[in-house]
């Protein structure tokens, strides 16, 4: 064999093992093990996007789906990872609200730009918090909670479960919204700020439909209203907080895989297009609403609108109330 050849041989041996997203075709990809990020420890919400896509996408690419999970310095570790990774469609993240729009909205150290440094993929669900307060308290509705919050002011307070945790913001939202002078409590977790509702040391907290809703029904407390844009199949007799009286008044959380800015149109279509497929399916439908999401097939596109109004919303109400993170 001529040294040519053989130069021609092991240069073609070596762009099959080694691709870019330039070179790669809709074809093409994938042809090796796909690395999806978690930027948070396992068993979180962000887990979900990366599990059922390890469980459908080799399936449907005859690859296999690694799931990492990279937690540290609240999800931007693993966010930043990603965000500087190869644009190859090889290492993708499975990244939620949390690390796509909180973190770079209300920290200068985040790292990442969630605009810049990332091609949105699909959003598999978003989720929704519900306003809970104990039974015992005299308040039916919104309204009612509102105008005592406005004529005592600094007597109602609010659990949450730190600082720039849902809860929190959409507490804060609140209060900015309405006017009332509630006053938000830091507790060390949800739990603590749910169970301080519960012996009524705080008068009022936002919590997950899923955590929240069995305590509903047993009575143990009293729910208000809904914190997302539209009412929940899981609790259809809540009205929206825009429908309470709330004015411009939308708290939810998204979850979802974005990939490295810079990967091929052409790959990120074909995820997108495939998740898609399988959001499609009842089964895989019902499991996203029973864990107090809402799913809706979007292109990337929308994807990526969504994230830039979550990013701009908490750059908004940092600005209004001195949130930060840093």
């Amino acid at each position: 064999m001529s040294v040519t050849r053989r130069a021609l041989m092991l240069g073609s041996v070596a762009a099959f093992a080694l691709p870019s997203s330039r070179g790669l075709t809709e074809q093409d990809y994938p042809n090796r093990t796909i690395r999806i990020v978690v930027p948070s420890s396992a068993g979180g919400p962000n887990d979900i996007p990366a599990r059922l896509a390890s469980q459908f996408l080799p399936t449907r690419f005859g690859q296999s789906v690694l799931v990492e999970n990279r937690a540290g310095a609240g999800g931007a570790l693993g966010t930043r990872e990603v965000a500087k990774a190869a644009p190859d469609g090889y290492t993708l993240l499975s990244g939620g609200a949390g690390m796509m729009a909180v973190i770079p909205a209300l920290s200068a150290s985040a790292g990442y730009d969630p605009i810049r440094d990332f091609a949105p993929i699909a959003k598999f669900m978003e989720a929704f918090q519900i306003l809970l307060v104990n039974p015992a308290s005299p308040w039916q509705t919104v309204a009612e909670l509102v105008a005592h919050a406005k004529d005592h002011p600094g007597t109602v307070n609010y659990a949450h479960a730190g600082i720039a945790s849902i809860p929190h913001l959409a507490g804060e939202m609140f209060r900015l919204r309405t006017g009332a002078g509630i006053i938000g409590v830091p507790f060390r977790g949800g739990s603590e700020a749910l169970v301080s509702v519960l012996n009524n040391i705080c008068q009022l907290t936002f919590e997950n439909v899923t955590i929240a809703l069995p305590m509903v029904r047993e009575g143990k407390l009293r729910a208000l209203a809904v914190t997302s844009a539209i009412r929940s199949p899981l609790a259809p007799e809540l009205p929206t907080m825009i429908e309470a009286g709330v004015p411009d008044y939308e708290v939810t959380t998204f979850f979802g895989l974005e990939a490295p800015a810079g990967t091929s149109p052409a790959i990120v279509a074909k995820l997108n297009r495939t998740i898609n497929e399988a959001l499609a399916m009842p089964e895989l439908r019902e499991a996203i609403t029973k864990l107090g999401g809402l799913s809706e097939l979007g292109t990337p596109e929308e994807f990526g609108r969504t994230i830039a109004a979550h990013f701009a919303r908490w750059q908004e109400l940092g600005k209004a109330t001195g949130i930060r993170l840093d």
